[in-house]
Order: structure tokens, then C-alpha cells, then sequence
């Protein structure tokens, strides 16, 4: 899914002591794939594959740490799918779960591989985006609403259309904001786009060269768009 964050994989080729007929090295080897698997299990939202809550907060430090120090921005996408209350009252929880992995499936094969695709509850999903700016985020965002859109589920009798919306905003070196307030500012454009009617991305906006706008001038958009 990701192999920007991976868990330390070195092979355990050799004993630790040197000896060549080490009767404990299968066992070694054998541990440290559990250990592997039990890693993978607690920061992986069991339901859709995708990275959990708790592996999200952690990124978003890191990345948001990584942007101080090298001055490329990081930028967050939350996606909310739209209408999904409906779906499980029409439909059941079941079918909602499978619409659940139906759109992370579409979020995996749509993102680069350096990408953090995070299930941030519920039917929200959060995706932070290394080295990216504005605009290119709000490109993302926009393609893969589309594939949503364009991506029905069959599950049984039922083929149900599926639409999300979308909040976009970056994270730049400079910004005095905490990993808290980043997600607020970001959730606030979702909350826009599902104001505005729903299916659509509202963002921070950009100049004519693709850079955030000024402070003030984001703020008057987004309580003006």
C-alpha cells in the first residue's frame, strides 16, 4: 500500500553470533515476520485495508516535520462519501461495508506509492500526500472523485452509484499550524463541499502560478465560495 513508511525488513540471513549451523535461526527469522504481521495489524483499519486513525496522527506529524525541514509542502485530502447514512438505512450495514471497500480498493490503485491513503472513520477517509502542492492535490482529488463517481458497486441485486466529497489544503514550511488545526482548516473544506451540494472538491485557494493564496485572501474564500 505504502513503501514510504515500511516496517524495518532486514533479513535475518546469518546467526546473531556467527555461528553457520545456528539452530535457532528459522525460529529468529520466524518471529520477526510475527513481529512484522503484529505491526502491520495495529497501524491497518481491518475493514478496508487501509492505514487506521492512529497511523494517520502519526504520518501527519512526520510529514508535517519533514515540510519544516525541507520546505516541501505536505498536503492533506479528506474525502467523505456522500449520502452514506442512506445506504445503510436503505440497504444494511453489510452492503455499507462493502461500499466501504469498494472505495478503498479505488483510493489504492489511484494513488502513488509514496501516498498515505488512511481510513479516518466512518465513511471519511484522509490521505496525506507527500511533496505536493495545491495544486496538484486538487488535480488528485478531483480524478479520483471522478472514478468514484464513475465506479457502481454491484452487491447482490443492487448496483449503487457512489459518490464522495472533498476538502484539499497543504501544509507549507512556515504555516503556524498543529497537526489538530491542519485537519480542522482541511475538514472545514469538506464541510464546504458538502454545503455547496456534495460530488465536488472545495480547497485553499492557489494564484495563477498554482501557490497558496495569501492568509487573509483564504480566508475570504473559504467563507465567500
Amino acid at each position: 500500500m505504502n513503501d514510504q513508511h515500511p516496517i524495518d525488513d532486514v533479513r535475518i540471513d546469518t546467526c546473531p553470533a556467527g555461528n553457520d549451523n545456528c539452530p535457532n535461526l528459522s525460529q529468529l527469522q520466524k518471529l520477526r515476520e510475527e513481529i512484522k504481521q503484529l505491526a502491520a495489524l495495529v497501524r491497518t483499519d481491518e475493514l478496508t485495508g487501509l492505514f487506521n486513525f492512529r497511523y494517520f496522527t502519526q504520518a501527519l506529524s512526520l510529514e508535517m516535520e519533514r515540510t519544516r525541514r525541507s520546505g516541501q509542502p505536505t498536503c492533506l485530502i479528506m474525502c467523505d462519501l456522500d449520502h452514506f447514512k442512506d445506504i445503510n438505512d436503505l440497504h444494511g450495514h453489510e452492503v455499507g461495508n462493502i461500499v466501504l471497500t469498494h472505495v478503498a480498493g479505488l483510493i489504492k490503485k489511484t494513488i502513488r506509492r509514496l501516498d498515505i491513503p488512511c481510513r479516518y472513520g466512518g465513511e471519511e477517509f484522509a490521505l496525506i500526500l507527500p511533496d505536493t502542492q495545491l495544486r496538484q492535490g486538487v488535480r488528485f482529488a478531483n480524478r479520483l472523485r471522478l472514478i468514484i463517481e464513475n465506479s457502481p458497486i454491484q452487491a447482490g441485486d443492487l448496483l449503487l452509484g457512489i459518490e464522495a466529497s472533498f476538502g484539499v489544503d497543504i501544509y507549507s514550511r512556515g504555516d503556524q499550524l498543529t497537526e489538530k488545526e491542519f485537519v480542522e482548516q482541511t475538514d472545514s473544506y469538506l464541510y464546504l463541499a458538502k454545503q455547496e451540494g456534495r460530488n465536488r472538491v472545495c480547497h485553499a485557494p492557489f494564484d495563477k502560478d498554482g501557490k497558496p493564496a495569501a492568509k487573509q485572501d483564504k480566508e475570504a474564500a473559504a467563507s465567500d465560495s
